[in-house]
């Protein structure tokens, strides 16, 4: 039987419509963005460790700057998906979803996903700009996730998220303020750049995608300051911040619970100490349950919950 080589032209236009077309799904049923960007991610990932020449296809030169090269622009936008190897894409995710999800819920998903794609960009362009010429394939997440950072440190400093922490061979989740967590990174990667570091990070892709994603914040985040309340024994912030305004109401989430299983998971979510823990427990919690009248699937988004079917509605 004959093998069917399949062109990488071909290969490319399937990682670029799964890119776009995660988005669009998300979107439409209403999830987080961030779980979108990191399923696709992964998926692109899988497909370059298949197809290796997809890194090359839709990976960003600084050459493709040039006029003669100009359409390939569009890997400014492919090449954020795209990463070497296993160790690369896990630590880029691991400490996106943490950060992300947190910054997202905070902002809602348009400006979420307007700075991530903005900053990722301009970190792109920042390496490319001070390596004119250079023919060296550029992937990678990493801009727009110091993007995301530098967003979040400017329009919340005072939130705490869990980032994870290197001990030795092992890593360990620890909760920090994310002015400290971004000062951290900020730093690191200022020393390596000022000594000449060499390896194969675009360190000023870094930071440029960290500085653009501060000045986005400054133009696009403007509602920064929110007073804190303390929460009632049945109300919780639905953040990671104790800062943010609405809040869950388990008392309304108690009526879906209509099994043993939900009612032990939501007793977990209502004792769970660490916000994003929680927070993928509850987005769980609402993705399994069933309308308690029909029985139904039940939609929920921002505070809501109905059933498209009877009616059914409540706030949690």
């Amino acid at each position: 039987m004959d093998i069917v080589i399949l062109p990488i032209e071909l290969i490319s236009i399937i990682a670029i419509c799964i890119m776009i077309g995660t988005l669009f799904i998300a979107y439409a049923k209403k999830l987080l963005m961030t779980y979108a960007l990191i399923f696709a991610n992964f998926i692109v990932f899988v497909m370059s460790v298949i197809f290796l020449d997809v890194i090359y296809d839709l990976g960003f030169r600084p050459i493709y700057l040039s006029l003669e090269l100009l359409p390939q622009l569009y890997t400014l936008f492919t090449s954020m998906f795209i990463h070497g190897g296993f160790l690369h894409i896990i630590g880029n995710m691991m400490v996106f979803f943490f950060v992300g999800m947190a910054f997202e819920q905070r902002v809602g998903w348009k400006k979420f996903l307007t700075i991530y794609l903005l900053t990722g960009v301009c970190g792109a362009l920042t390496h490319s700009l001070l390596n004119l010429g250079s023919g060296s394939v550029l992937i990678g997440a990493s801009g727009a996730i110091f993007g995301i950072m530098g967003a979040f440190a400017f329009s919340y400093p005072r939130d705490e998220v869990v980032m994870p922490i290197p001990l030795g061979i092992i890593m360990v989740l620890r909760r920090i303020k994310v002015i400290y967590a971004v000062l951290i990174f900020a730093v690191l990667e200022t020393v390596i750049v000022m000594f000449d570091v060499q390896d194969t990070t675009a360190h000023f892709a870094h930071i440029g995608g960290l500085v653009s994603g501060v000045v986005l914040a400054a133009l696009l985040i403007r509602n920064k300051g929110i007073e804190k309340k303390a929460p009632s024994e049945t109300m919780y912030y639905d953040s990671y911040s104790p800062q943010k305004q609405r809040k869950i109401d388990f008392s309304n989430l108690k009526k879906i619970a209509t099994t043993h299983e939900f009612k032990e998971m939501l007793q977990r979510i209502e004792h769970e100490t660490v916000p994003q823990v929680r927070d993928v427990w509850l987005e769980h919690f609402l993705e399994k349950t069933r309308c308690p009248k029909c029985k139904k699937t039940l939609n929920h988004f921002d505070g809501k919950i109905w059933c498209e079917d009877c009616g059914f509605k409540t706030d949690y």
